[in-house]
């Protein structure tokens, strides 16, 4: 990487943080290219593969051909260009992850909108239907027939996953950028009021809150009864999912964005340093560390007991705690920041530049690629 490159890379990360700090708008950011239009993730379901485009759209695509069955794209009546900035002002841009439960895709945008679409592109319902919250940047969830948003209001809606009634809101001391995690009766979600909380699914009556020193955006990972969860204070927090307790805490060299996953007894975090952590669950102990070199924001996957991982560079690397040693499987030469994605032993991988990859975990071999740009 060159120098130059780099620097661009270290000042657009101070840009982004002092906006999560700070909240603040960037003046001028139309002439911000490098800075994105959404990073949504793909969900896999029923044949089908799910995203949103940096168009601002709901895409379909069909997983076996690559075939554009419908896209839905969203409009808005203010800025929606993303961290205040103010693009097309049809645009919508879309940063959290679909959700596909039943019959049903959930999606969110930046304008302040959870919509619910139907398996042929059409819109059931939106909240709320004649106004808008504030933006909107982590994914849906869905449990016990509710469907689960945060907001940058500071709240976290419940809603009726069939028709988009409000059942209850919960509010926190800040922004939620957090998507939630549901096990159980219970949903965990995090704020920039840098607490955990963890709150009953059925009626949002709060069971326990943790607090840490900095803003929480990762989503919560729930494993073998206990959450994990990252901080920007640079720790990763074990607490138990019962009373919040804390079990043990690690400490990065940089925060934590991307939400960690479980193997085997082992907890695997990416972090802003540019290292994966291999950390042992029971207790935190340090089973491994891999230095991709490079921001590590994109969740990382599980494919037939390999640790799949993006550097926001586009490496894509499997993990191996037993050599401790890193794979690369392919270099995309695009930046990465939605989370990642698996199916039969297919990763989906969502560029900055709106491309949406297919890459084989074992080989290495991109099998397809598809831009989502109209």
């Amino acid at each position: 990487m060159s120098f130059r490159r780099l620097i661009g890379k270290i000042l657009l990360l101070l840009v982004m943080l002092l906006v999560l700090v700070s909240g603040l708008t960037i003046p001028g950011c139309r002439e911000l290219g490098d800075v994105p239009r959404g990073w949504s993730g793909v969900v896999v379901a029923d044949g089908a593969l799910f995203l949103g485009s940096m168009e601002g759209k709901l895409v379909a695509i069909d997983e076996s051909n690559q075939d554009r069955l419908w896209d839905v794209p969203f409009e808005s009546t203010k800025q929606t260009g993303g961290f205040g900035c103010a693009q097309a002002p049809e645009s919508v841009a879309i940063y959290g992850t679909p959700v596909v439960a039943g019959d049903l895709v959930y999606v969110a945008g930046y304008n302040g909108k959870l919509y619910a679409i139907n398996a042929t592109g059409e819109k059931r319902w939106e909240y709320p239907p004649e106004a808008e919250l504030e933006p909107i940047v982590g994914g849906p969830a869905v449990a016990l027939g509710k469907v689960y948003i945060g907001c940058s209001d500071g709240k976290l809606y419940a809603l009726d996953a069939a028709t988009g009634g409000r059942e209850w809101k919960f509010e926190t001391g800040d922004k939620i950028w957090s998507t939630l995690s549901a096990n159980g009766d219970t949903v965990y979600i995090g704020s920039f009021d840098k607490k955990l909380y963890a709150l009953n699914a059925a009626d949002g009556r709060k069971k326990w809150e943790f607090p840490t020193e900095g803003a929480i955006v990762a989503t919560p990972l729930v494993y073998d009864g206990t959450v994990y969860i990252g901080s920007f204070d640079r720790y990763l927090y074990a607490l138990n999912a019962t009373d919040g307790s804390l079990r043990w805490k690690f400490l990065a060299e940089n925060w934590f964005w991307a939400r960690p996953v479980a193997d085997n007894g082992v907890i695997y975090a990416g972090s802003v340093d540019g290292k994966v952590y291999a950390l042992k669950a029971e207790n935190g102990d340090k089973v491994a560390e891999f230095d991709l070199g490079s921001p590590v924001i994109s969740s990382p996957v599980l494919v037939d007991g390999a640790i799949i991982v993006a550097s926001e560079e586009g490496q894509l690397y499997s993990l191996d705690t037993g050599n401790k040693q890193k794979k690369r499987l392919v270099n995309l030469e695009e930046e990465i920041q939605a989370p990642l994605a698996a199916s039969n032993g297919v990763v989906y991988i969502h560029s900055e530049k709106d491309v949406l990859y297919a890459v084989d975990a074992q080989s290495g071999v991109t099998l397809w690629s598809l831009s989502l740009k109209s």
